[in-house]
């Protein structure tokens, strides 16, 4: 009989993927494949639920939110495991989950999974760490890292926003310099984020991002005025920012950014490297299930 590696995340979202344990089971040995579950638990590498991985195991199954997925993907990578994954969205944010449009429905979802054929996607990389949705940095990234877990698991997004509205004091222009075969730039901006999905916090940022491409959609929100804010952030809403003179948006495969500024990065809500960053496209770098 095949196996399914399945990896969860009981800490993810509203601990929903708990009471549907037994669900994911029956919906896989139903079709003839035996379930072996890892329990991710805090303080302990994720990588140790690869050591079983062999030739008799069909995929992995990860249930969690994007952060937790990009866990799993590194240590794939790292033990050059190329087996393909299927993603039950029961995170906080699930924007690489809304992208293939995975439903939050676990038994839904696991159908769709079992009904799919795995498609080849790219994957990002910053510096020696991969993630498939976003990377960014300046003002406002480290939210979702500083952003309490109890209360992210009760409230919801709401915890983020509240957490955002306290940075505000922290709210200044910051120093940086990009460097691409498609782009350069030395100046100053609030905020840069560099996609291989289209979302961040469920606002859809990267309108013509294609997680086939081979590339990665690179937006910056350039240092405005207060006064320019308004009509950007309708712009933002109706879809058109990507046209705006205050923002910088080009595709690559290569990216190379240099800054000074005490600022962190963030790779779907975890912390990420320090710079200087070198952000590449890996085409085609996870073979996925049940995109639709």
């Amino acid at each position: 009989m095949k196996k399914v590696r399945f990896i969860y995340n009981p800490y993810s979202g509203e601990n929903s993927i708990i009471n549907e344990l037994d669900n994911v089971i029956r919906l896989h040995q139903k079709v003839g494949l035996c379930v072996v579950p890892y329990r991710i638990q805090k303080g302990k590498d994720l990588s140790e639920a690869l050591d079983i991985i062999d030739k008799t195991y069909e995929y992995i199954l990860i249930a969690g939110g994007d952060g937790t997925v990009d866990s799993l993907v590194n240590a794939m990578k790292h033990r050059n495991i190329d087996i393909p994954i299927g993603i039950l969205p029961v995170g906080t944010s699930n924007d690489f989950g809304k992208l293939i449009n995975m439903p939050k429905d676990i038994e839904e979802a696991c159908k769709q999974i079992l009904g799919s054929r795995p498609v080849a996607v790219d994957v990002g990389k910053i510096n020696d760490k991969y993630f498939i949705n976003v990377a960014s940095t300046g003002l406002f990234t480290d939210v979702s890292q500083k952003t309490d877990v109890n209360l992210k698991n009760t409230i919801g997004k709401l915890a983020y926003y509240l957490k955002g509205i306290e940075e505000l004091p922290n709210f200044r222009k910051l120093k940086i310099k990009l460097s691409s075969k498609e782009c350069n730039y030395d100046g100053e901006m609030y905020l840069l984020l560099v996609f291989n999905g289209k979302t961040a916090g469920s606002l859809n940022l990267a309108t013509e991002a294609e997680i086939t491409d081979g590339k990665l959609d690179v937006i910056m929100f350039k240092a405005i005025q207060i006064i320019e804010f308004l009509p950007l952030f309708i712009k933002l809403l109706k879809g058109d920012h990507l046209d705006s003179d205050k923002v910088i948006y080009f595709k690559t495969d290569d990216l190379y950014i240099e800054s000074s500024e005490d600022i962190v990065t963030d790779i779907d809500g975890e912390k990420g490297p320090d710079f200087p960053l070198r952000i590449q496209c890996i085409k085609g770098g996870i073979k996925l299930l049940g995109i639709k």
